[in-house]
């Protein structure tokens, strides 16, 4: 295995990519609740759901700053170790990236600056509108993402010239089915993710007895209400993708002849394919294990609330708290099975995983390798640490807590305390 560049760029990756979703989907999941939070204590002007926003906001922010380094890791890593994919298809696939990061992602981080530092410096309407925009632009960040990985396993809209992709028809890359589909199945499945972190946070505090505004208490309804309204979307938007697995895109022959793809297939077939297959079949297991157990606990955590102990059993409380690893593990899973299915190709019938590789010796291979599985398993572990603690410690303790909140009514923050 430790003398196979290609094996181990594609275990890089995949190391790296997982990671890196894992903060997407939380930053996803819990963007829209915030915004829902901000926008009810700004309505009401109420005091306490503010500190709940400053709370939920903390963890946001916390999340996002890493999930942005794990980001640049792994772009680093995909242009050093896949130099083929950006000489054949920089002009479409990394034209998405580019659109990507400067169309979304800027706008967002700018905005998310806004909101941070804006507290109890702009009206709260413009506090509001800047997490609006946070909001928007992180989905438009994963849309883009999602045609440019869309665009590897369907490709359509560009042509072949002088050996270089170059984009041809704009509405057929932007409208492509596998990116759409992916698409809607990413913003039901973050729903999960978002929903089962406010639950799990929330039921932890409950039962310690932690929860003077009734935030916590609000806190699980809210995330039980999210995982109940994402599950059946979920299960839809993702078995909707199988109608293009093994499917030959619109655009196949047109790099490669039929005999050149079946050939091409065929060895892969004879050579690598066991492995992949496995793996593409255990991340398809868990993927489905995990819905269904989310499924059972949903269906359950509706049964409670129905006879108004949602926020009362303790016994029911210690099962929210680990809720969180059901999604994430079906999250995972999904995309393990969705990139394993795309093999041998990088892009489908137009390059072979093996020819997008870097060249590498390999020993190269196995000192990057181990460097970036180093540096994704420190972020991750530090942001896994880092959440779970200031979770644990409750709003006064969070990044954006208010210094004072017994200041004049003004700003988004001064507001009247709750009525009694």
């Amino acid at each position: 295995m430790f003398d196979d560049p290609l094996l181990l760029a594609r275990l890089q990756f995949a190391l790296t990519a997982a990671t890196h979703y894992m903060f997407v989907a939380f930053t996803l999941g819990l963007a829209p609740y915030v915004l829902f939070c901000q926008l009810s204590a700004t309505l009401r002007r109420d005091a306490a759901r503010m500190r709940a926003v400053r709370f939920w906001g903390g963890l946001y922010v916390l999340n996002y700053a890493m999930g942005v380094l794990s980001g640049l890791v792994m772009e680093l890593q995909l242009a050093l170790n896949w130099s083929g994919l950006g000489t054949m298809f920089g002009y479409t696939f990394g034209a998405l990236l580019a659109v990507e990061s400067m169309a979304a992602f800027f706008v967002e981080s700018t905005f998310l600056g806004l909101w941070i530092f804006g507290w109890d410096r702009m009206g709260r309407w413009a506090h509001w509108g800047c997490f609006l925009v946070v909001t928007a632009t992180a989905y438009a960040s994963a849309y883009w993402v999602l045609v440019a990985n869309g665009f590897l396993k369907w490709p359509a809209g560009f042509a072949i010239e002088d050996g270089t992709a170059v984009i041809d028809d704009v509405g057929a890359l932007l409208a492509n089915p596998s990116a759409l589909l992916a698409f809607a199945h990413v913003v039901t499945s973050t729903m999960l993710v978002g929903g089962a972190v406010v639950a799990a946070v929330s039921a932890h505090h409950l039962r310690r007895g932690d929860d003077p505004d009734g935030m916590y208490r609000r806190g699980v309804r809210h995330g039980v209400a999210l995982l109940l309204a994402g599950l059946i979307p979920t299960l839809i938007s993702g078995g909707s993708q199988f109608a293009l697995f093994r499917r030959d895109p619109p655009t196949s022959g047109a790099t490669y002849t039929a005999a050149e793809i079946a050939a091409i297939e065929q060895g892969y077939a004879d050579g690598g394919a066991g492995a992949a297959q496995v793996f593409g079949g255990l991340g398809l297991a868990l993927m489905m294990l995990a819905w269904a157990l989310l499924f059972c606990v949903g269906a359950l955590a509706a049964v409670v609330w129905l006879v108004g102990r949602l926020d009362r059993w303790r016994w029911h409380l210690r099962l929210l708290a680990v809720v969180p690893v059901l999604p994430y593990a079906a999250s995972v899973g999904g995309w393990v099975f969705r990139e394993t299915e795309r093999q041998p190709w990088v892009v489908r019938h137009h390059l072979a995983t093996a020819d997008a590789v870097t060249e590498m010796p390999p020993l190269m291979a196995g000192v990057s390798f181990a460097f970036f599985t180093l540096a994704v398993a420190l972020l991750g572990t530090v942001t896994a640490a880092l959440l779970i603690r200031f979770a644990r410690r409750g709003p006064d303790a969070s990044p954006l807590a208010s210094p004072d909140l017994s200041a004049p009514d003004e700003g988004p923050d001064r507001v009247r305390p709750p009525s009694l």
